[in-house]
C-alpha cells in the first residue's frame, strides 16, 4: 500500500464535500488513523454532520447514525437480550454501536446515564450487557456531534466522557466564495450519499498499524510532557491534562505524522495537535472562566493551552 497516495485519496474524497476545510478534513481524517473518536461542536447548520457522513461513506464499513434525544436509553445503543421462545434462552440484538463507524448526532441532547453507555464501548472497543461481553467491530470510531452549551435542551458531557474523545474540533462557517458554490449546488440529496468509498476495513487497520510504527524521539517525548507537566501547574487551569491525555497526544501526533508522508514526529506535530487533544481534558480556573465568554470555556481551554505551548521551548 502507498501510504501518502491512500491517505490522500480519502482526504479528497472528503473535500468533494466538505468544501474550503482542508484543516477540519485534515484532523477527521487524523483521529481515524490514530484509532481516536471525534467530538465535532458547532452550532447547527454548519456541516457537522456532513462531515461524519462524509467520512463514513468514503470507508468500505458498516455505518449506523444514532439521533440522541432526552428519552434516548442505553439498551437503544448497546442492544438488549430477548427471551427466545424456541430455544428457551435469552439471544442478544446487537443495538446500532455494532458498527464500524457510528455518528452520535446531537450527543448532549442526552442525559449523563444515556451519554456513559458509550464509555466501555469507546475505551474498550466492547460492550458487556447482562453479564456478557461483545467486541465491536474493527476499526471502530465513534463520531459524535453536540450543539454548544447554551443553546435549549442540551446535557454538559461528563469529564470521563470528554476523555475518552481523541479530538474536540469546529467546523465554522464557510467563507463567503464557498458558501456561494453551496448554494449554486443545491443538491436534492444528502451530498455524501454520492461519495464512492475509496478504503476498506483492511486499509484502515494497516494505516493504524503504520501510526504505531512513527518513530517520535526521546526529546520529543519530553517537549510533549513538558506541556502536559505546565498544564498541571498553571495558574488558569483548576485541573492539568491527565497521563491519558498525554498518551493521546503521542498518539495524535504519529497519526499526524503518516498524514503528511512521514515515518518521523517533528515538533510541529506536537503544537498543532495540543489545543484540540487537551482542550477539552482540562478545567479551566474559576478566574480563568470569569474571564472568558460566557457558554465558551472549550474556546477558553483552547487559547489557555495555545498559551502554554507557546510558553514552551522547542527542542532543537
Amino acid at each position: 500500500m502507498d501510504t501518502s497516495k491512500t491517505v490522500r485519496s480519502l482526504q479528497a474524497n472528503i473535500e468533494r464535500v466538505i468544501r474550503g476545510k482542508p484543516l477540519v478534513v485534515e484532523r477527521a481524517v487524523t483521529c481515524l488513523l490514530a484509532q481516536g473518536h471525534l467530538l465535532i461542536e458547532d452550532v447547527p447548520g454548519v456541516g457537522k454532520t456532513t462531515l461524519a457522513h462524509s467520512l463514513a461513506r468514503s470507508l468500505d464499513c458498516s455505518f449506523k447514525r444514532i439521533q440522541f434525544t432526552s428519552d434516548l436509553l442505553p439498551s437503544d445503543i448497546l442492544g438488549v437480550s430477548i427471551f427466545h421462545q424456541p430455544s428457551q434462552r435469552f439471544e442478544f440484538k446487537p443495538g446500532p454501536i455494532f458498527a464500524h463507524i457510528v455518528l452520535a448526532d446531537e450527543i448532549n441532547r442526552t442525559t449523563p446515564k444515556t451519554q456513559s453507555s458509550l464509555l466501555e464501548a469507546m475505551n474498550d472497543g466492547q460492550v458487556t450487557v447482562d453479564g456478557q461481553t461483545h467486541p465491536l467491530p474493527r476499526p471502530f470510531m465513534v463520531i459524535a456531534t453536540q450543539n454548544p452549551m447554551e443553546h435549549h435542551g442540551t446535557f454538559p458531557l461528563p469529564e470521563s466522557q470528554l476523555d475518552r474523545f481523541l479530538m474536540r474540533i469546529q467546523i465554522g462557517y464557510p467563507d463567503a466564495a464557498e458558501e456561494k458554490k453551496i448554494l449554486d449546488r443545491q443538491p436534492t440529496g444528502h451530498p455524501a450519499e454520492e461519495l464512492p468509498p475509496v478504503l476498506s476495513a483492511d486499509d484502515v487497520l494497516e494505516l493504524q498499524q503504520r501510526v504505531e510504527k512513527v518513530r517520535l524521539d526521546e526529546s520529543l517525548a519530553d517537549y510533549l510532557l513538558a506541556i502536559v507537566s505546565a498544564t498541571r501547574r498553571s495558574a488558569f487551569l483548576g485541573l492539568g491534562v491527565s497521563t491519558r491525555g498525554a498518551m493521546a497526544l503521542h498518539k495524535a501526533a504519529k497519526a499526524r505524522a503518516l498524514f503528511n508522508d512521514r515515518d518521523y514526529c517533528l515538533p510541529d506535530d506536537i503544537k498543532d495537535l495540543a489545543p484540540v487533544v487537551l482542550s477539552h481534558r482540562v478545567i479551566l480556573s474559576a478566574a480563568r472562566q470569569a474571564g472568558g465568554p460566557t457558554g465558551h470555556r472549550f474556546a477558553e481551554a483552547e487559547r489557555v493551552i495555545r498559551e502554554i505551548v507557546e510558553s514552551v521551548p522547542v527542542p532543537l
